[in-house]
């Protein structure tokens, strides 16, 4: 069994508290008595509250599959046409008000939100030293999954230091988006501002990864200025650097490396089931992008989703060291090793092998969701190809923007761009789809630079850039809200 030292788990003491585990809606929650001196008494009472809001990123292992499903990275795959319809919707881009996976995103998220807010509600009842640190994460987590929200579905319920409680489904209105990236940039600047580059436990919020996620909000509003500012302070400052070896990244022996600015813990504990995926441990993303019935060397059977494209594997040059460590060519991997498997829906010859199961990671219960693979939720060379394209877009200066693009270039083995100017932009957008393909940002990343109708077919522009508000939802709020446009 793999250990980490900061493991999301599920805090039955909180359960009375906090969202069931298995809750829908993010009005779904507990009324418990907001002024009840049964909780946060003590130090412990705080930290095991701030596990349990650690404990929804797990979740998100939907958000980085779908991220990428909805791109041009990749095909929904599965058993057959209807193997989890919602996510066949995504992918063919008919998804509808009525979807399982997108509600899941929703609930998951505004769980995780709830979660931060819970302990921010109650962040001046009992000192102790240190408390300042749990303030601080408990912040950025917020930030976070508002991130994930507002990505997903634009204007959403913002609330500040309290929580979503029964009832509020009958009062709470959508916030602006501006709004909303307002709070997040206020809480990442607050974390930043109190965290240390080092965290007190493996897998725990830093300095570098609030400074990192501000520097990608600002981008994703164009804030070219501000985004550079921070991001190439901490490239300057912070303790990262690329790993050598790009081959070791994404097994075990790369997890929280000198890359890793912020990775979702996954462990190969039991405790979950497909009534209720969120409540793994083992990241789920995992099992459902490998191989079908697969019998060979080092790689494991899995349901095969979110298969890549012939044209994202002709993507890379031939003599790019990524190009078979970031997809795995099953025929080739078949011929070279006699490994056999059986072909899926909408079968591409390939498979996420960044994130595809690997023999022996996990030995308990239902291996297809036990993974332990953590994710890498933001890596340092995501940070050197934002930090280029701030500077670059921003016309700040094209020489640095080279810099940190042709560094991550290098270690892939490529020769260097020496572009200027719009012919830079697009080297950094093609770098940016290499880099992190199989990582769930091609999506957004396609929709917040302005190139998603031209590279995602069924794509329809004034719709497809936000997800819609799950109908449940809308009618919980008495149908006061207005649906996205085109839903």
């Amino acid at each position: 069994m793999k250990f980490k030292t900061f493991r999301y788990i599920w805090i039955f003491s909180l359960a009375a508290l906090l969202m069931a585990a298995c809750s829908d809606d993010f009005v779904d929650v507990d009324s418990f008595d907001p002024d009840s001196e049964s909780f946060f008494n003590s130090e412990q009472e705080y930290y095991d509250a701030l596990v349990a809001a650690y404990d929804l990123l797990q979740s998100t292992y939907l958000n980085v599959m779908l991220g990428e499903i909805a791109s041009d990275n990749t095909l929904a795959g599965g058993e057959s046409a209807t193997d989890v319809p919602g996510i066949q919707e995504v992918d063919d881009m008919i998804h509808t008000p009525v979807n399982q996976q997108l509600r899941d995103i929703w609930s998951w998220m505004f769980a995780g939100v709830n979660r931060a807010n819970y302990i921010l509600e109650f962040k001046d009842k009992t000192d102790f030293p240190g408390k300042e640190t749990i303030i601080a994460e408990a912040t950025f987590l917020r930030a976070y999954y508002y991130f994930e929200l507002v990505k997903w579905f634009g204007d959403v319920p913002l609330a500040v230091d309290k929580r979503f409680l029964f009832g509020d489904q009958e009062v709470v209105e959508r916030t602006p988006k501006a709004e909303v990236y307002a709070q997040i940039e206020a809480d990442f600047i607050y974390a930043a501002s109190v965290l240390d580059y080092t965290a007190p436990q493996t897998g725990r919020a830093t300095k570098g990864a609030a400074q990192a996620l501000l520097g990608k909000v600002y981008l994703y509003q164009n804030k070219f200025q501000e985004s550079a500012a921070v991001l190439e302070d901490l490239i300057n400052n912070g303790p990262y650097d690329l790993v050598a070896d790009y081959s070791i990244l994404f097994e075990q022996e790369g997890e929280n490396s000198i890359e890793s600015v912020f990775e979702v813990q996954y462990t190969d504990q039991q405790g979950a089931g497909f009534g209720c995926l969120q409540c793994s441990e083992g990241n789920v993303a995992v099992g459902f992008n490998g191989p079908r019935t697969y019998n060979g060397p080092l790689f494991d059977s899995g349901f095969s989703f979110n298969v890549p494209v012939q044209e994202a594997y002709d993507a890379y040059d031939a003599d790019d060291i990524r190009k078979d460590l970031a997809i795995l060519n099953i025929v080739q991997w078949a011929e070279e090793t006699g490994a056999t498997y059986t072909e899926g829906f909408e079968h591409t010859g390939f498979f996420n092998r960044k994130y595809i199961p690997r023999q022996g990671d996990s030995n308990i219960g239902d291996k297809n969701l036990t993974n332990p693979n953590n994710y890498r939720s933001i890596r340092f060379a995501d940070v050197l190809l934002m930090a280029a394209e701030a500077l670059n877009r921003g016309g700040i200066s094209d020489t640095r923007a080279q810099e940190y693009l042709n560094r991550v270039r290098n270690r892939a083995g490529l020769g260097d761009i020496t572009e200027t100017g719009n012919n830079l932009t697009e080297a950094i957008f093609q770098e940016r789809r290499l880099e992190l393909m199989g990582e769930g940002h091609r999506f957004f990343d396609l929709v917040r630079t302005g190139r998603a109708a031209d590279n995602i077919d069924g794509f329809v522009s004034g719709k497809h850039e936000l997800f819609p508000i799950p109908s449940i939802e809308i009618e919980l709020a008495g149908n006061r809200w207005s649906q996205n446009p085109g839903y």
